[in-house]
């Protein structure tokens, strides 16, 4: 739990528009997923339920179980970009829970999927940190106003360990910018 955390404004549209980003970023990295578990639907899921409610949908509890789903599906897995895939799902349905509180915690939240999808393209690519920082880019440059806006009301990401750490701390400071 974060020490240091005030609210802030949080609307509905913000956090719908950064709902779609997350799915949006996770569906960059899916068929990582897919081609290794074909029958095993819960990151897709997962994405597609965060777009139903990016584009007008109700959050509901059926979301956050979508979310937890995808998450069981990433831990289960034993391959580490199928992994990551299945984490930027699951944070993609996860962004639609965003609280508006400014803590480092709810940073992590807004550009976990950008970063897990960029990792899980890393791996699969034999961990060529070209394909990674091609896909962290790619992030940035779909990056919609409401993420930008809102991470300026929040703290810095704080330093993280690893490629994870890095890519979160590299989109946080490039979309405050």
């Amino acid at each position: 739990m974060d020490d240091d955390v005030t609210a802030m404004e949080l609307g509905e549209n913000e956090l719908r528009e950064i709902t779609l980003y997350a799915a949006s970023c996770a569906r960059q990295a899916l068929s990582l997923f897919e081609s290794r578990y074909p029958a095993d639907r819960r990151p897709r899921d997962a994405i597609e339920g965060a777009e139903a409610f990016a584009q007008g949908g109700k959050r509901t509890a059926q979301l956050r179980s979508l979310a937890w789903a995808a998450h069981a599906a990433a831990r289960e897995t034993q391959d580490p970009a199928a992994s990551d895939a299945a984490r930027a799902a699951s944070l993609a349905a996860a962004a639609a829970y965003l609280h508006p509180k400014a803590s480092p915690h709810q940073v992590r939240h807004i550009l976990g999927s950008a970063a897990h999808q960029a990792r899980a393209l890393e791996i699969a690519a034999g961990e060529d940190e070209t394909v990674g920082n091609e896909q962290l880019g790619w992030a940035l440059e779909h990056a919609p106003p409401a993420v930008r806006d809102v991470l300026r009301r929040m703290p810095n990401v704080p330093a993280g360990r690893g490629r994870m750490g890095d890519f979160l701390r590299e989109l946080d400071t490039r979309l405050r910018g």
